[in-house]
């Protein structure tokens, strides 16, 4: 890992790759927490998988990918939505071909582009090393968006995340800020492309949330741990694949499920031995008092 730091000084590509980390941290943390909490993991990685259609598509016709992903995966958060809030009985079937029908879409435009489209490639598997320094400022938009969204909306979305019916009650717009959840998350599935690519960007959306999980309830604690946890595993898993010549995106998720497991394996001893604590007190309590 020195030699990743020393070659972080002298090289740009390196900078640009871990200021692309750090940037998706922060829709990872934030969209991540509400993705754990409202239990729509299944749905994030339907929107996710959609999205190499709008990208094949948008290099077939020479657009740039990541506007292509963008409107595909803001066009799969709208119809799941939808289908989600008046069609429930078929959400998981059309998630499930929305994922394969996207998949399908993509290879098809890729397969009829000239050339070999190593960029496209990119974005299926990840490769950060390969982040160009103009989508930087594509990435720091996003995440402007999605804070001021998430800040301007922060209580309607909170009602909507953990009791619908309640949200109802209140006389807030249900549907509309469900919409409204699914296309953030649509924007920050564009965000993690870039960094572990498509095929990967489920595990880093929900990992550092959930590990945040274990340890704070407060939703706004969670999206602050997760943001952090994802800015430390990002680079630390780019610094751990440095060396060895490794993908990035590949190590960064397995550094990621390895903490996941480590914590949840923690919290399971912690919790058992609080039980075995409460237990012995609990006799103690019952001999003296005998």
């Amino acid at each position: 890992m020195d030699g990743f730091f020393t070659a972080l000084a002298q090289h740009a590509f390196l900078q640009t790759a871990v200021a692309a980390a750090l940037l998706a941290s922060i829709g990872c943390g934030v969209m991540g927490t509400y993705v754990v909490v409202k239990r729509i993991a299944f749905i994030a990685g339907g929107i996710a998988h959609s999205v190499l259609g709008g990208m094949g598509a948008a290099v077939y016709f020479g657009f740039d990918p990541l506007h292509g992903a963008l409107l595909a995966a803001i066009a799969a958060a709208l119809l799941i939505g939808w289908v989600r809030l008046h069609w429930q009985a078929q959400e998981d079937t059309l998630i499930g071909a929305l994922w394969a029908i996207g998949m399908a879409i993509g290879v098809i435009f890729i397969s009829k582009t000239p050339g070999y489209q190593s960029d496209l490639m990119s974005y299926l598997f990840g490769n950060i090393l390969l982040v160009p320094r103009e989508s930087l400022w594509f990435m720091l938009a996003m995440d402007i968006v999605l804070l001021v969204v998430v800040a301007v909306y922060h209580r309607q979305l909170l009602a909507v995340v953990f009791d619908e019916e309640f949200a109802r009650l209140r006389g807030i717009p249900v549907g509309f800020f469900y919409l409204l959840l699914l296309n953030l998350v649509a924007v920050t599935v564009v965000l993690l492309i870039q960094v572990v690519g498509l095929i990967l960007v489920l595990a880093l959306l929900t990992l550092p949330a959930a590990v945040a999980g274990h340890y704070v309830h407060s939703l706004g604690r969670m999206m602050l741990i997760a943001s952090l946890l994802g800015s430390v595993l990002s680079v630390v898993g780019l610094a751990l694949s440095y060396g060895p010549d490794l993908p990035a995106g590949p190590t960064i998720i397995l550094l990621a499920g390895c903490v996941y497991v480590g914590s949840a394996l923690l919290v399971q001893f912690i919790n058992r031995r609080k039980t075995q604590l409460s237990a012995r007190r609990r006799a103690d309590a019952r001999g003296k008092n005998g």
